[in-house]
């Protein structure tokens, strides 16, 4: 006979700890992560919270999780990747969980004139396509795409109305 469905043996109960290194070091192959975006993935399979945080803890102290680094190496990439100001850098990391501290920390170290540099690059690449487009119009679109990037208010309007002289479209935002 048969036995029963509840005393079936369904092999031995898994071992959460080689589990989630499994995961954790998964999870750093190709990429670093936040802390935070390691403790969520873990806790999304399951993982009891001492044996996160103990492993965690431990790839912390042999330097495969360490949030500083991480922070440095995100703002790097999608500032020249995606042209973004410290605003729009902080609210990713935020999202990220990276401490605010640390944040705060790695995005003193950007330099203004390359923040500067950053939003003359993109909007020389917007202003290629708005040829035929009116002058406010382009101006309107620009200040915008700097906005939506992070970039402050001021350091929009002075790069659009500089780079539109440049080309010849002098328009004064409003």
């Amino acid at each position: 006979m048969s036995e029963p469905d509840t005393e079936r043996d369904l092999g031995p109960e898994p071992d959460h700890e080689a589990v989630a290194r499994k995961i954790l070091l998964d999870q750093l192959t190709g990429q670093a992560r936040s802390r935070q975006e390691l403790a969520d993935r873990l806790a999304r399979r399951n993982v009891p919270d001492e044996v996160a945080g103990r492993l965690l803890d431990r790839f912390e102290e042999v330097g495969l999780v360490d949030d500083e680094a991480f922070a440095r190496s995100w703002v790097d990439s999608r500032q020249r990747t995606r042209g973004l100001a410290r605003r729009a850098l902080a609210q990713e990391l935020r999202r990220k969980g990276v401490a605010d501290e640390t944040a705060r920390d790695v995005l003193a170290e950007v330099d203004p004139a390359d923040e500067e540099q950053a939003a003359r690059a993109l909007v020389r690449k917007k202003l290629r396509g708005l040829r035929g487009v009116d002058d406010t119009v382009a101006a309107r679109r620009l200040a915008g795409l700097l906005a939506r990037k992070g970039y402050p208010a001021g350091l929009a309007y002075a790069v659009v109305k500089d780079e539109l002289a440049e080309v010849g479209r002098d328009v004064p935002l409003e």
